[in-house]
């Protein structure tokens, strides 16, 4: 596994390397309190969008993290952001997560595409045998969108996180494995066919 900045270019989205440089475009999608409802992290204002950015980038220097923004190509706007993150080397596996999209952007064809680009990268480039995602045991909205890429539920980690809100979150944790990948690409490429 090569871990480098790169982007993944799709018909819809491309995924640009996270930079500090990107806080002005991201401070204008952020700032909705359902973005965040869910996540560990609040951000409200722009010294919490600042550390949110911080945080990203310097887990990308300890090797552990790939984070993107996500532009809309039409619109040549930055929509929101994801990354590849929990990046494990040894054991071919990494996690696919800290994905938001602005409300305007959501249910379109952005988030399917990025799960697409990014799973077809770590299947197919880095070779993974693993992909984990995960979300809030509370959250149906993104349970219900990682099963429709065609993740496989795993179980729940009780108490697994304590968010910045203080709340302790449940986790539901999800896979899609090396033998999976190529009837789940299939799958995404059909949604994103009918979407087109």
């Amino acid at each position: 596994m090569k871990i480098e900045q790169i982007t993944l270019e799709g018909s819809e989205i491309a995924l640009k390397p996270l930079t500090s440089e990107h806080f002005a475009e991201l401070a204008q999608v952020a700032f909705e309190n359902e973005i965040w409802q869910w996540t560990s992290n609040q951000v409200n204002d722009a010294d919490d969008l600042r550390r949110y950015i911080e945080n990203a980038l310097e887990d990308a220097k300890k090797g552990v993290a790939l984070p993107f923004v996500t532009v809309e190509k039409k619109s040549n706007r930055i929509v929101g952001a994801t990354r590849f993150g929990n990046i494990d080397r040894h054991n071919r596996r990494v996690e696919i997560g800290w994905t938001w999209i602005n409300p305007q952007w959501q249910r379109t064809a952005i988030n399917t595409e990025a799960k697409f680009l990014m799973l077809r990268h770590a299947f197919e480039v880095w070779k993974c045998v693993r992909v984990e995602l995960k979300t809030d045991v509370l959250n149906e909205q993104s349970k219900n969108a990682i099963r429709r890429i065609g993740a496989k539920e795993e179980g729940i980690l009780r108490q697994h996180l304590i968010t910045d809100a203080g709340r302790l979150r449940d986790t539901v944790y999800f896979s899609i494995i090396d033998s999976e990948w190529e009837i789940v690409k299939k799958n995404l490429l059909e949604k994103l066919k009918r979407r087109a």
